[in-house]
């Protein structure tokens, strides 16, 4: 055991598991568990009656809100179990004493521990309140300020996004990716399936500061680079965006990945311009241009779809946030290289120096989580003072 680990155990106490049981019941409170258990036996019953499986669509559905919720129900449960074995063998330790005593303050240490991870994500979970946040994301990060630095930094910060959607168990599809003339990317196009994959990567959504020594000037001087992150939606079935034949152009070339190296040896990659707009969307995984031409078609619709959002509510903070330009003043979060070590969200301020962790490792959840917590605290800070204001004018 290290000596943070047995500080942990050391420092596991009766109220720290109060503390925990407290946060858990506001959890409930917030995920509704008590419906969500009257609901999922609800649709179990519904479920099995004959010819449900007639609407196959209508099941498909009726499966997968019944599978939401006994995923809900069911996290909620095991949290329960855990508090409750965390107690028992922390008043039994209190009656024991040497080895036996210590090795039920252990069990008691990973259990409130893997208590804390749940009640984290669940707690992250019903931060998820808009229309898209629960489903899967496409994800853009394109060059800004910094030249050929820019193209290298793009490239990193695809490589980061890779290693944390492979932590969290997410699928990737990688739908464009061009190597850049000399180094890195000219952009990276991919989408993420998975629980929440939408609500947790909407944090990465902004422009991204890395300070480092150039690895391209021969002086060795530190140089400032700058890439931006867009985060969008993927539009559930039920939302049809119409796209006219006539206003789209497909163009069809070589296709290449990261390092230059050739994908297939047929003209498979496509390229799809939306006139009125002037969107471009390119996609090169497949090897068809007819499955490439289809991912574009959705990529595009969901971007029209945000731009429609735009133009109806005069604000695309509620899918993207605010589009800045990529560069000085802009970032929402700084990875500084050099002269010292630190990554730091500006928004939310956690920071870290251990930046391997993060750029080697993709390890965003403490980024993810403090952006989530610092923004429903701004939500709810917001609400209390335009409820203020309205007693104020009653007043």
């Amino acid at each position: 055991m290290t000596t943070a680990e047995e500080h942990e155990v050391a420092n596991v106490t009766p109220a720290d598991l109060d503390a925990l049981e407290q946060r858990l019941a506001e959890v409930e409170r917030y995920l509704h568990v008590d419906e969500r258990r009257g609901r999922a036996e609800e649709l179990e019953r519904l479920s099995a009656e004959s010819g449900f499986w007639d609407d196959a669509e209508a099941a498909r559905k009726t499966m997968a809100e019944l599978s939401e919720c006994k995923s809900t129900v069911s996290t909620v449960d095991e949290a329960r179990t855990r508090l409750s074995d965390a107690r028992a063998a922390l008043e039994l330790a209190g009656e024991l004493s040497g080895d036996d005593a210590a090795e039920l303050v252990a069990e008691a240490a990973a259990s409130t521990a893997a208590l804390t991870r749940s009640i984290d994500a669940m707690e992250l979970s019903s931060w998820f309140t808009g229309e898209f946040d629960h489903g899967d994301a496409i994800v853009t990060i394109k060059p800004g300020q910094g030249g050929l630095e820019a193209q290298d930094w793009t490239f990193m910060l695809f490589k980061m996004y890779m290693k944390y959607c492979a932590r969290r168990g997410w699928k990737v599809t990688i739908n464009d990716c061009p190597a850049a003339e000399q180094i890195g990317i000219d952009r990276a196009t991919f989408t993420v399936e998975g629980k929440d994959a939408f609500g947790m990567l909407r944090a990465e959504a902004g422009v991204h500061r890395l300070v480092r020594i150039s690895p391209t000037d021969a002086k060795k001087r530190r140089q400032t680079t700058f890439a931006m992150v867009e985060v969008i939606p993927v539009l559930p079935d039920d939302i049809d965006i119409e796209v006219s034949p006539d206003d789209i152009r497909v163009d069809v070339y070589h296709a290449s990945g990261p390092g230059g190296q050739g994908v297939n040896t047929t003209d498979s990659a496509v390229r799809v311009t939306h006139l009125p707009t002037g969107i471009v969307v390119t996609c090169q995984n497949e090897r068809s241009q007819i499955q490439n031409k289809a991912a574009c078609m959705a990529i595009l619709k969901a971007r029209l779809y945000e731009l429609e959002l735009e133009k109806r509510e005069e604000k695309l903070d509620a899918i993207r946030g605010p589009k800045k330009a990529a560069g000085f003043g802009n970032q929402i979060r700084s990875y500084v290289l050099y002269p010292y070590q630190m990554v730091k969200d500006l928004r939310s301020g956690v920071e870290t120096s251990n930046v391997d962790s993060v750029l080697e490792d993709g390890d965003l959840d403490p980024f993810v989580v403090g952006y989530h917590r610092w923004a429903t605290g701004n939500a709810a800070s917001e609400s209390e003072a335009g409820d203020q204001g309205h007693s104020d004018v009653a007043e």
